[in-house]
């Protein structure tokens, strides 16, 4: 079966677009790539237990969404077998097929046929039509989520027919071409209408390649192939086996061992990848980016973050490649709200920066300004402002929440560390009950719809800040339709600049991660973000 291909988006400028993908993309590879062998269970790392299960859709974090993607399917997928993602390397999941019509006002799945969720009940257009309006929050939506944190990913849907078993169209209220690429991400599986959504919250009924064996909380996922998947010779794999190893120093041994096969995303430093090279040179290590940020977010609806002189005054006081260095051993790189060239496409490159808060060439400079604001508002190291920095309780957080800190100190800021259990974490910072927080903000996509509208749009639950401008919402809105991708990127720049000038959450460096597995391990190729390439259908063991 041949595959109709989409030109990327941003190169998109045509308005009917009909895309095809076969869900086994191992034709892609190279004549001189091994063939695949079939067996084997691959020994994998998780940081933390899994907080919210496998309700993919009820978490904000890549320790759900990488053990749980291989249970489950999109409707489309970034191909894993590519580690830069477009809308040209979309390929078809639940969905054989689609077609953009009415000027990307109307998007039509044709779907598969013969699929069947784990328990043996079919798939169809009811599941897709049940996933969208329970994360939509349509009025006569049959189910909802505890915590629903990209909604609005999904504000633009006015309705979700189910025209027959095996066709969906999502109807939109204004064209919005990016919507294809947030439902390849691997925050956007399809939950069965059968099942009620609290289930995968400790149980997993998917589609997937893989189903879930065992969970035994704090120790171990076990996952063992679907023997009824719908995809031929797939997966590859007879299992996976994610550990639980909270101690960093503990996974980093458990991985030069060999106990585990490979690393956890976002989890090898640059330091540590040198420290395993030197140690076990075989060892595949491949640097990448994240598609995530630290950044800081403070309450803008609490004093004292709900002055913009304070909230500025922390911007202004925070050396961004001082941290970079420290922190991060030069594993991450300076940028605003989206990520930077070559990381991604639609971020301030490093000179677009200067003049913005907290990237002037002197760090001096920033620190004055930043003492002089806080003097404004009565405040200075001698009579400093006392608050409570909370961050999540994982050393890539700390690290560089200690870091910040040191930073606040020397302007007048004296800022005491809490850190927060990741179960508590995500419903404590959408209730905003906290003043400042250190955070890691990770975008599924590198598309400005999947950041900007989670991260920054007025009432998002995932708008930790609480920042809302209606003149930002109107640029969100506006990229959002723009067909031209030149302009596109041009309102994009000015939201970005727009949004550090007003401190709504203050972006310090896009980091890097250096993936690391055992050169056995075969297929498992690292995008450009981390929440996109875990399904692990195409994985397989040479050993």
């Amino acid at each position: 079966m041949s595959r109709a291909r989409i030109a990327p988006f941003p190169a998109l400028l045509i308005a009917f677009v009909v895309g095809a993908g076969l869900i086994s993309p191992a034709a892609s590879q190279t004549a001189s790539a091994p063939t695949p062998k079939s067996g084997g269970v691959l020994n994998m790392m998780l940081r933390e237990d899994l907080s919210q299960g496998f309700a993919i859709h009820e978490t904000s974090t890549i320790s759900t969404v990488w053990p749980a993607m291989p249970c489950f399917n999109n409707l489309v997928l970034f191909d894993p077998l590519k580690k830069t993602e477009s809308v040209e390397t979309i390929i078809g999941e639940l969905a054989e097929k689609w077609s953009w019509q009415d000027n990307f006002r109307n998007l039509v799945f044709f779907l598969r046929k013969n699929v069947k969720w784990h328990d043996g009940q079919p798939f169809t257009s009811k599941d897709v039509k049940f996933t969208f309006d329970m994360l939509r929050e349509a009025p006569d939506a049959p189910a909802k989520l505890r915590i629903n944190p990209r909604k609005d990913w999904y504000a633009n849907i006015e309705a979700i027919e189910a025209a027959d078993p095996h066709t969906a169209v999502f109807r939109l209220k204004k064209p919005q071409p990016s919507l294809l690429l947030m439902l390849a991400s691997g925050y956007t599986p399809i939950y069965a209408a059968h099942v009620p959504p609290a289930t995968y919250r400790t149980a997993c009924v998917g589609t997937g390649p893989f189903k879930v064996k065992e969970w035994r909380k704090g120790e171990f996922i076990e996952m063992v192939r679907n023997p009824d998947y719908f995809v031929k010779g797939r997966p590859y794999l007879d299992g996976l086996k994610y550990f639980v190893i909270v101690e960093r120093g503990t996974r980093q041994a458990a991985i030069q061992a060999g106990k585990l096969d490979a690393s956890f995303p976002g989890e090898t430093t640059k330091t540590a990848a040198e420290q395993l090279k030197k140690a076990v040179p075989q060892l595949v290590i491949t640097p990448f980016s994240q598609n995530v940020s630290d950044n800081i977010i403070m309450n803008v609806k609490k004093p004292p973050f709900d002055n913009p002189k304070v909230r500025l005054a922390v911007s202004h006081a925070i050396d961004r490649r001082a941290l970079i260095q420290a922190v991060h051993q030069g594993g991450a790189v300076v940028g605003a709200a989206s990520a930077p060239k070559p990381l991604g496409f639609w971020g301030l490159s490093e000179k677009d920066l200067m003049g913005l808060p907290g990237y002037a060439a002197r760090p001096a400079d920033e620190k004055a300004l930043a003492k002089k604001l806080m003097g404004e508002v009565g405040f200075s190291p001698e009579k400093p402002l006392r608050v409570e920095i909370v961050t999540r309780a994982i050393a890539v957080y700390v690290d560089m929440a200690s870091f910040v800190i040191n930073e606040l100190k020397q302007i007048g800021i004296d800022a005491s560390l809490k850190q927060i259990e990741t179960a508590q974490w995500h419903a404590m910072a959408t209730r905003g009950d906290y003043q400042i927080g250190a955070n890691l903000t990770g975008i599924g996509p590198d598309d400005p719809d999947a950041n900007l509208y989670e991260n920054y749009a007025c009432g998002s639950p995932r708008n930790y800040s609480q920042y809302c401008s209606e003149e930002v919402m109107k640029m969100i809105d506006a990229q959002s339709q723009e067909l031209d991708p030149k302009k596109r990127l041009t309102l994009n720049y000015a939201i970005q600049r727009k949004l550090e000038a007003d401190a709504a959450r203050p972006i310090l460096d896009w980091k890097l991660d250096y993936f690391t597995v055992w050169p056995h391990v075969k297929n498992l190729i690292p995008h450009q973000s981390i929440y996109n390439f875990g399904r692990m259908q195409e994985v397989w063991s040479d050993k």
